[in-house]
Order: C-alpha cells, then structure tokens, then sequence
C-alpha cells in the first residue's frame, strides 16, 4: 500500500482486536436488514473483531444459550438479496423489565460483548439506550449477586450502542431514508402499475391501503410516484367538507377522459378531529356520491416482503460500516447514535435526540398542530407533500396568474427511465405558474425542424410510471442546427428552456450559452436536469434513470447467481453499461456481492487479473462456490469482456468454469424505479421554479434578456443539497473526452465492495466520524432530495 498522508483516517488502521460485537435485529423486519447485518460481521471481522449474531432480537439477548453465537465470514454469504432479517426478530416483554435486562447483560458478558449494534425501530433504539444508561449498576448488581466476578466489572465498565433505523415505514426523524422504505415503495408501485391497468380497462376507481403505522411516508411518495388522484395521511388531514372536493376532482377527472382513479389511504389517516379515515368509508363515500365502480386493496405484509432493492442494500451496507467505524471509535462519554442518510451522506446523531424528535411528531398529531407535525418530519417529508400539493390538484384557469412566458421541454441523449415523470412535473409546474407550457419531438434536431407543440395539463396524465423517452430523444447536439433552431425560437417565442437529459444535454446547453454572443434568442433562462443511466453528468451525485439501470442489473446478478446454486464452482462475467463511467459496474458490484468490478476510472492489468482468478480459487475451497465479476463495457480496450472470459476460463480449469453475460438494453428499459419517479418529478418541480424566478427578473421592456453565466444552469444534487451550477462553471470538472465527471463520489465506495468481498485494501473514512445534531430547520436553499 502506498504511503498514507497524516492528516486522513483509514478504516484499515483501525482495531478491533479484543472487542467483541453483537448485532441483532428488532422489532419489525424490513428487506435490507441482511444486507446490514453483513456489512457489520464483515467488517467487524476486517478489523480482528469477534462478533456475535444474538437471534430474536431482545429474546434472544434475555435467554442467551444458543441465541448468542459467534459468526465467520461464511456466515454472511449468500443473504445480501434475502428479504427480512435472517437472525430473526421478536417482540420482547421480558426486556421490558430490569430482570430481563439483568439477564441480557450476564449473557454479553459471558462472551466479553460490551459493543452492540441494533438494526430495528425508534422502541428497539429506545430499549437499548436504557439498557446503556443502565449497564454499570446492572453488572454491579451481578457481581453482589455472585453470577460475576468483581474484575468482569471493571473490564466491561461501558455498553457501546449504535443504532441503524430498519423499518419499511420511514417514520425515523433526523435519517431521510430508513432501510426497507426504497423497497416497500417497489412492492407499491408494482402493484399500483398493475392495477392501472386492470382500472383502466373497466373504468374503475382503487382504493389502495397501505402501511406506515402513523407516518404518511409510504402513501404519500406513493401517490407521487404514480399520479395519484388523492391521499389520506396521517401528517396532513383533509379540510372541513373533503368528501364533496374529492368527489368533485375524481367526477372532473372523469370528464377529462381519464378511465381510471386512484386513491391511496395510509393505515393510519384521520380527519382533522383526528377521527380515522378508512379505506373502506372512502370506498363507500365513492360509490354512493358518484355511483363508480369501486374497490379497495389493502397490500398488508407484501410490503414487508420480497427481495431488497439496490438502494437498500448499498444504504444499508454504507451504514453497516459507519456503525462498526463509531463502535470502535467509542468511548465512554460517547452518547449511544444512531447512523443516517442525511442526502447522499452517511452521518451520526444522538440516538436520544432523534427518538425525542420521531415522538414530538406523534404529539403535535395528537394535538392536531398538523403544520408542525409536517416541519417536524423533516425536509423531504415536506419537500414531497409540496411537490404533490402542485403537481395533483389543478386549479380553475381564472385562478392561474397569466405570464405570457412560454417555455419549452425537451428530451437530449439516450432515454433514461424517469425522463417522462419529469417532463409532467415540468409542464404542470409550468401550468400552475401561469407560462404556456411547449414539448420539443426528438430532441434539438426536432427543435430544428420545428417539430414544437403547446402541450396542456392532461397531455401528460400517466406519464409517471411510463419508461423510456415519450417526447422522444436523439443524440444530436444543437451546434450544427443553431441558426434553424434560433428561428424556431423567435417563431414560437420561447422565452425558457427546460432541457432533460445526460451528458450531451449538459454539452448542449453549453455549447447554447458559447452561442449567445452570435444568437441573442439563447439569452433566455435554459437549466439542465440529469437524466442518463450512466450516471456520469458533472455537478450532480445522481442522474434520473440510474436507480432503474442499477435495480435491473442487481435483479439479473441475483438470478445468475442462483442458477449457479445446482452447478458449483462456477464464475459469471457479466458486462454493464454506461460508456466510460464505472458507477453502473461499481455500485451493481456492492450491490450484487460482486467479487471484483472492473472500471475505467481506476486502471487495472494483468497482475491484478491474476491476483482476482487466485483470489476466486481460493473462495472455491470454501462453502461459497460461486464468483460474480463485473466488467464496465469501456473499462479497457484490450482487456475486453470476451478477453477476461477466456483468461478466467484457462486459469480456473479444474478449480471452476465460467460464463459471460453482456446485460446490453435492458439496463435502460423498464418501467421507472420509485426512486426515479420521485426524484424526477422534484427536481423538474424545482427547476420551474427556478425558471420562473429568473423569467421575472431578466424581463424588461416587453422580452425576456438574460445573457449572465448564472441564467444557464444544471440542477444537481451534491452531498445534501439540491443546487443550481452555471454550466460553464462546470466545465473544468468535466472531461469531455471520456465524457465523465473528473470528481466522482462513488470511487469512495470502491474500497468497500473489496473489503466485503474479502480483499485487503486501504479504505478511506476521513469523512465519517463527527457526531452531528439533530437539524430542526435546514436552509430554504439546502434541501436534501431524498426520497
């Protein structure tokens, strides 16, 4: 390894040589937690830490014996896909009480475990902090008892506790994502994008029911992600006389032609006296006021169910490691943490803090201060119940302010799933801030031709759910068509440009900006959104349509692996997209379980080839006879995908063979993941926004005139916030050869996939370790988009 500077921290310098760690999970299960519960065991025992599995949660701590036992790397294999919690969780009275505790606390010290990890709820980290608070007077107590010996006590003087929120209902404050969320959000958008069909058909209304105990979360990114036609939920109850609107807006929507209509109920929704609000009074309420055919689903426990996403499983494995990272940095005075996602990064904060937090937000519900219980559930809780206010409820056209602005949406590059939910956003922001909304057709080569149409409100109705690019999308950059798009523009008097796509829609709007000087008609407002599976847009830590490629390349990994579960001994190559940029192979590879990803940014030869076929012979004379690789299709021109199938091949004969599987198009089909649909349709939100602002402040005179660098901007998220970059700005951080961002995030991440895949390497944490506070309020500007 190469000389570490001083002033950085690395994962590998750190020890855990005498520790022992326990991890276990609570309360109810949620798809993610394996992956968690891996990550922890995996890097516990990177670091020369023993740990134990504790099985059934609390139980299993109280009744010791077999529940307790100390777990290898094999133990792990194989359970990154499986939904639930393999160690088992349960409800525990007997926990309840200080002699269930007492009996919890001799069963750790029996095995020297004085540093737990808990995967479960707000009552699951609540337990533990007591017992924490507790622990010294309950081992003295074990001592005059006799059960231990006085030295135990000074040995094991402190309890480490770190938390990480599992729970499908996202109802955690101070984290934007719990895990499981992502994945439930699947399981409900899989069986609303099933049912819009079925309702279409018959010209039905669905009541849909879901979980969340009292938090809105579920339902409510539910009801933005398929275009839902109303939402109950706890957070936020309907006004005085809701009955009559809702059936006034489902008879109007009706009267627009639209067949179907869908109406998503939280398990727990009230009225504003704090009165439930059934799935079943909604139903009835329709059927009697309106006469449709109406039905409720209630989904249950398939929400539970199934396997976990790739956004929970590489959250989950991010977190795994920061809660072995603050178990070994802890010490006494350290107060038990929870670990989090605050945007795109991975954070400590009190434990106590945040439970107060979560509970203050029942309070405020109880005593109907419902603006607060919204601020309270934090900024993405409102960022989404504001998008959805926008985005569902069309206002009469004499309330509309009239601008006179029109501005114009098109589609640049290779379609992304996501692109459409956007491009809804866009055009009904747009409506509702008064501008005349226009769709460009195949990109700025239709600009060129002037294949440019007014669009209105309920052109877009269903977009959401809908792969693909539905305007339309072609590669061609505007530089060779810029005199005839500059007269389409001056014929139709745009005003703003809304322009959605990945690498060639940044190169375009800079390439607008570099004409302004020549084209006075590009002096107008023109912002960019990511949108590219292959996620490789400067200014921005994620694209639309990435989440979509990277669940469709982690979906077909999971079922190659399980085709080799009969074969043994066998290695799969598998070949990804996304041109020059690694992120699809690198984040699919921590995703997967890959054994190794082989990408551009980080150059690799034959001695490394080498030490990865030695490595895999090795893991063959193990339990686990299977090898995933993944290779990026433009990660070396020599060292082709075919190249590293046969090298393979001859090397591993008679220890293993191998196939190849080039995944090509199927990454960028699809219907769009939750989190690309979430994601699209607020960025577009804000952007509108953002274009109105500036249409107001460039007018003069009668036209709009905006030639200043910050006019041109890209809507980005970096680390925690949503900003808004001058492309030109960009530029430098940009490499236009290989058409990726110079900087890039996940290359941070990389070092992990090789730990977990049981590789010595160094692994920067530099950027973990602060304990952080509760944020009440973040800056109007600084929203994290999490979804």
């Amino acid at each position: 390894m190469a000389d570490q500077p001083a002033d950085k921290k690395f994962f590998e310098n750190l020890s855990g040589a005498g520790k022992a760690i326990g991890v276990l999970t609570s309360g109810g299960d949620a798809q993610g937690m394996n992956a968690a519960v891996r990550a922890v065991v995996r890097m516990g025992i990177y670091v020369e830490a023993k740990v134990y599995f504790i099985y059934e949660g609390y139980q299993g701590m109280v009744d010791g014996g077999d529940n307790i036992v100390e777990v290898s790397w094999e133990s792990v294999s194989s359970i990154l896909q499986v939904g639930g919690t393999v160690i088992g969780s349960a409800r525990c009275k007997e926990f309840r009480t200080r002699e269930g505790r007492l009996k919890a606390a001799f069963n750790l010290i029996q095995r020297g475990i004085t540093n737990l990890c808990v995967i479960g709820g707000d009552g699951s980290l609540t337990g533990a902090n007591l017992f924490r608070e507790e622990w010294s007077g309950l081992l003295e107590e074990l001592a005059q008892s006799g059960k231990i010996e006085e030295e135990a006590v000074k040995k094991y003087v402190y309890l480490n506790i770190v938390g990480m929120v599992g729970s499908i209902d996202n109802d955690f404050c101070g984290t934007d994502m719990t895990i499981g969320t992502d994945s439930a959000l699947h399981r409900i958008i899989e069986v609303v994008d099933a049912i819009m069909t079925t309702a279409q058909s018959h010209q039905r209304t669905f009541v849909l029911e879901v979980m969340g105990r009292h938090c809105g979360y579920l339902a409510l990114v539910s009801a933005l992600a398929c275009g839902a036609d109303w939402v109950f939920i706890p957070e936020y109850p309907p006004e005085e006389g809701w009955e009559e609107q809702m059936c006034v807006k489902l008879s109007e929507n009706r009267a627009r032609k639209k067949r179907l209509n869908i109406i998503i109920v939280a398990e727990g929704a009230i009225d504003s006296h704090n009165k439930p609000i059934t799935s079943e009074e909604v139903k009835n309420l329709v059927v009697q006021q309106l006469g449709f055919d109406t039905r409720v689903t209630i989904l249950g426990h398939v929400q539970r169910g199934g396997t976990p996403s790739a956004f929970d499983r590489i959250l989950a494995s991010r977190m795994g490691v920061e809660a072995v990272l603050a178990l070994l940095e802890a010490t006494q005075d350290t107060p038990a943490c929870v670990v989090s996602l605050s945007g795109n990064q991975a954070v400590r904060l009190p434990l106590m803090e945040c439970v107060q937090m979560t509970q203050e937000v029942q309070k405020a519900m109880d005593e109907r201060k419902f603006c607060e219980a919204v601020r309270l559930r934090g900024r993405s809780f409102e960022n989404n119940l504001n998008t959805y206010k926008l985005l569902s409820h069309r206002r009469p056209d004499t309330e509309l302010p009239k601008t006179n602005f029109n501005v114009a949406v098109l589609n640049v590059g290779a379609p992304a799933a996501g692109m459409n939910a956007a491009v809804r956003s866009a055009i009904r922001v747009g409506i509702t801030e008064g501008h005349n909304m226009f769709a460009v057709i195949d990109g700025f080569e239709g600009f060129a031709n002037g294949q440019i149409k007014e669009i209105s409100w309920g052109d877009v109705g269903g977009w959401t759910g809908q792969g693909g690019s539905l305007l339309g999308t072609k590669r061609t950059l505007p530089a060779k068509y810029l005199e005839k798009i500059a007269d389409q523009m001056r014929t139709n008097n745009i005003n703003a440009l809304m322009v959605i796509g990945g690498f060639e829609a940044y190169e375009s709007c800079l390439q607008l900006a570099e004409a302004r000087a020549r084209f006075e008609e590009f002096c107008i407002p023109i912002c960019v959104l990511p949108a590219t599976i292959s996620n490789n847009v400067p200014g921005t830590d994620f694209s639309i349509g990435a989440d979509t490629a990277l669940n469709a390349i982690v979906e077909t990994c999971d079922r190659i692996k399980q085709s080799a579960s009969g074969t043994k001994r066998r290695v799969f190559i598998i070949e990804t997209m996304g041109g020059y940029c690694g992120y699809l192979a690198n984040m699919g590879g921590l995703a997967a379980g890959a054994d190794a990803a082989y990408i551009f940014e980080e150059k690799f030869d034959i001695r490394e080839l080498q030490a990865n076929v030695e490595h895999l012979t090795e893991k063959m004379k193990t339990s686990i006879q299977r090898g995933l690789v993944l290779r990026n299709e433009n990660s070396n021109e020599n060292y082709t995908t075919d190249f590293i199938y046969q090298l393979y091949s001859e090397e591993g004969k008679g220890v293993f063979d191998c196939r190849k599987n080039v995944l090509g198009h199927m990454q960028q089909g699809g219907a769009p993941s939750p989190f690309d649909r979430n994601f699209g349709t607020k960025i577009s939100a804000k952007a509108v926004q953002w274009i109105s602002k500036k249409l107001r402040e460039t007018y003069r005179k009668g036209k709009v005139f905006a030639n200043t660098e910050d006019s041109v901007c890209l809507l980005g998220m970096r680390r925690r916030n949503l900003l808004f970059q001058p492309v030109v700005e960009l530029k430098d951080q940009a490499d236009f050869v290989h058409r990726i961002p110079k900087e890039q995030w996940w290359l941070k991440l990389r070092p992990l996939m090789k730990i977990l895949a049981k590789y010595k390497t160094s692994y920067d944490v530099s950027d973990s370790g602060q304990l952080e506070h509760v944020a009440r309020h973040s800056p109007k500007e600084a929203e994290t988009v999490a979804i």
